[in-house]
């Protein structure tokens, strides 16, 4: 066999001896998928180094979470929660396929959507959703570098804070990720803001409490805006990201206009939610998984 015929898979330990096993059922549809397709399967580690030799080696790379850094290489990403993944020639979660494609809100399957939205509320959230409410406040998820303007961006983290406590009276809890890792710098100047405002609280963490109580979230992109839908609760976005359909898009339409728009929102969460995961993205749980497989390779242009 060619050796360009080969795809690489570049995983982390734990993960790439369980897909060496067959063990990790979405890895196990993708190498059935490229084998139909006659490529032979290799596994590395995945280290800066080993991707970086991925260009020079002869064949595909499939990277775990990483970004492609070459045009013979895809990222492999799960979307927000098991079961379902991308295939994607970007890292970058406003470049994907769902994102550059438009939500059909007039084709929703309507009971199938509905059963759907209620299955994952139970089942990621348990009754949570069930007693949400709207209790006055605005939840602000941080995520890091929140002194940067990034080109994604509109604003850096704290100037989207700055403009939240400027253009909504409502109080305003900003919970920091428990898994960032923040710089004294970016820590004195979030406080020195706390200070300032006396309608804002710092926290850190908790994000199912604050989902569960807040009128609507303002944040760049992060993933708790998205499991806010669960909850049907609307989103201020201050960055791209891939469910930007049914957010507020505060570099659009200013973040004034966003943030006094975002709390009338009331999208179809059931809908979007559906058509997101289950039209849009590979659920490695479902019959059509490795058709999805198929159809994501072919639309990065791999010979499948």
């Amino acid at each position: 066999m060619s050796e360009a015929a080969r795809v690489t898979f570049y995983l982390e330990d734990g993960l790439r001896q369980s897909a060496q096993a067959g063990q990790h059922n979405f890895l196990r549809l993708v190498g059935e998928v490229l084998r139909g397709a006659g490529f032979a399967l290799a596994y590395r580690p995945d280290t800066d180094a080993e991707r970086a030799a991925s260009a020079t080696r002869p064949g595909y790379a499939l990277f775990h979470m990483a970004e492609p850094s070459h045009d013979r290489a895809l990222t492999l990403r799960r979307v927000y929660h098991y079961p379902f993944w991308a295939i994607e020639p970007s890292g970058q979660r406003w470049d994907w396929h769902v994102a550059k494609t438009v939500f059909p809100t007039d084709a929703v399957p309507r009971k199938e959507a509905d059963r759907f939205y209620r299955f994952w509320q139970q089942r990621l959230f348990s009754d949570a959703p069930q007693t949400a409410t709207r209790d006055g406040f605005v939840y602000v998820p941080l995520q890091g570098r929140l002194l940067q303007h990034r080109s994604f961006q509109s604003c850096s983290p704290l100037d989207m804070l700055r403009a939240v406590l400027a253009h909504d009276p409502r109080p305003v809890i900003a919970a920091l990720h428990p898994k960032e890792s923040y710089s004294e710098g970016e820590l004195v100047a979030l406080e020195r803001l706390e200070r300032d405002s006396p309608r804002l609280t710092v926290t850190l963490g908790e994000m199912e409490r604050w989902l569960r109580g807040c009128d609507y979230v303002a944040t760049q992109n992060s993933s708790a805006a998205f499991n806010g839908f669960f909850f049907g609760k609307p989103a201020v976005l201050f960055a791209l990201a891939d469910f930007h359909h049914i957010t507020a898009d505060a570099a659009r339409l200013g973040a004034e206009q966003a943030l006094h728009a975002a709390p009338l929102m009331r999208p179809d969460y059931a809908g979007y939610l559906h058509w997101f995961w289950q039209k849009m993205a590979i659920n490695a749980g479902r019959p059509e998984a490795k058709g999805k497989i198929h159809a994501a390779f072919q639309r990065a242009g791999w010979p499948v």
